[in-house]
Order: structure tokens, then C-alpha cells, then sequence
């Protein structure tokens, strides 16, 4: 029997390189999507599309917590940051767009589908553009987990520790753009941006980041 591995997975360019990189390591892949109200919820098309292409088993999981509206990535009263390129995580402050626990929420619920079918691993895909902004990006907040989940699932309690992958946690953007394209992830099924209209808006930071790591990669974005 193959191994099995729980991915996180939006249909974003991180979450798909992730997924591409632990289908590339002989897992099994379950992904999980998330429907929390999310002004973007055009990802979780994009999230379907992918997992149909690729062949994986998509868990959709709607989550309904009214404290969430606090950020601007669900609340549509709020204005989404624009702000140049160079600025982008690097004045300390955390940005509207972070949603509170988000991060911690979707692994809990990773790990618990993990304990549940005996997979071996939880893969997400932060990386160190992310975590210069998020507090829930930095790795020790996802050392931590891991240990915290071996005390709180059956897997860990039997001696079977559910190991916490982040693939891509000291890339760049540009790095998983290369990654992406090696694993010959279907970038052109990929959504970023948080504003969710039809076409990438392009004044987002998911949207600046994103282009940024192509231009540096020195690769056009199939999505676009």
C-alpha cells in the first residue's frame, strides 16, 4: 500500500506545488479545501479543477466562523492592502488581510483527517515571502504543531507520530515558480488573487507577490 498524505490545498500556486511535490514523493494525496467566506472563494474552482486533473480525492470543507469578517480577505467593507512590492511584510505590522488562526484551524483539521485514515503526513505550503508577514507561516509555529499533534491524535498516542511537511517553507516565490514548473504542476488552473473577480486584479499583495516570482524566475505565468 502507498503511503498517504493529507495536503492543504486552495488551488493557489503555493498549495498546488505542494501538492504536485507530494504526489512526486510516492504519496497517496488527500486534499482539503476550505470555504470560510473568503471574498476569493474562486480558488475553490480552481481547487476542484486541480484535484480533477491531478487525480486527487478533494474534501471541501465549509466553515462558518463570524469572527473571521475581522480581516479583509472576507470582510468586503474592508479594503484590501496595495501597497508596493518592496514594502510588502517588511514594516512589521500584520496585515489586514490576516485571518485570525486561519492557518492553525486548517492544519487541526489536516491532522484530523490524517488520524483518521492512517496517513503518515500533513503537507502545507508556506513559504518565506508568507512568513514575513503571517504569524501563522513562521516554522515554528509549525514545529510546534507537529509536536503538539503527536500528543492529541491516535496516531501520535499508539507511537506513530503524523509528521508536519512544509516543502517549500525557505523558497521563494520565484523558487516555487521554478518548482512548479519542474513538477509540471497545471499552473494555468491556478488562482491567487484576493480580490476574486474574473481576472487576477493585479493590486493585491497575492497578486504582486506572484507576479513578482515569475518575472524573477524569468517564466510567464501560464494563468494568465
Amino acid at each position: 500500500m502507498k503511503k498517504k498524505a493529507v495536503v492543504l490545498f486552495s488551488g493557489g500556486l503555493d498549495s498546488t506545488t505542494a501538492l504536485c511535490w507530494t504526489l512526486s514523493k510516492g504519496y497517496e494525496c488527500l486534499a482539503v479545501s476550505f470555504d470560510y467566506g473568503q471574498r476569493h472563494s474562486r480558488e475553490n474552482s480552481s481547487a476542484r479543477a486541480i484535484a480533477r486533473r491531478l487525480g486527487v480525492k478533494l474534501y471541501e470543507i465549509e466553515l462558518v466562523f463570524p469572527w473571521f469578517s475581522s480581516c479583509s480577505l472576507v470582510n468586503k467593507k474592508l479594503k484590501l492592502p496595495d501597497v508596493n512590492i518592496s514594502r510588502i511584510g517588511r514594516e512589521g505590522a500584520i496585515p489586514s488581510t490576516y485571518v485570525p488562526g486561519r492557518n492553525l484551524v486548517f492544519a487541526s483539521a489536516g491532522f484530523s483527517l490524517a488520524d483518521a485514515v492512517g496517513a503518515e503526513a500533513v503537507v502545507l505550503g508556506p513559504n518565506v515571502v508568507d512568513y514575513s508577514g503571517y504569524p501563522d507561516c513562521r516554522p515554528a509555529f509549525y514545529r510546534a504543531l507537529e509536536k503538539a499533534a503527536a500528543y492529541g491524535t491516535r496516531s501520535g498516542a499508539g507511537g506513530k507520530k503524523i509528521k508536519l511537511l512544509t516543502p517549500l517553507i525557505k523558497l521563494s516565490k520565484a523558487g516555487i515558480a521554478r518548482l512548479a514548473v519542474k513538477l509540471k504542476a497545471p499552473l494555468s488552473l491556478t488562482w491567487s488573487c484576493y480580490q476574486g473577480g474574473r481576472k487576477p486584479c493585479g493590486h493585491c499583495d497575492s497578486c504582486k507577490l506572484r507576479a513578482k516570482g515569475f518575472a524573477d524566475a524569468g517564466l510567464k505565468d501560464p494563468a494568465l
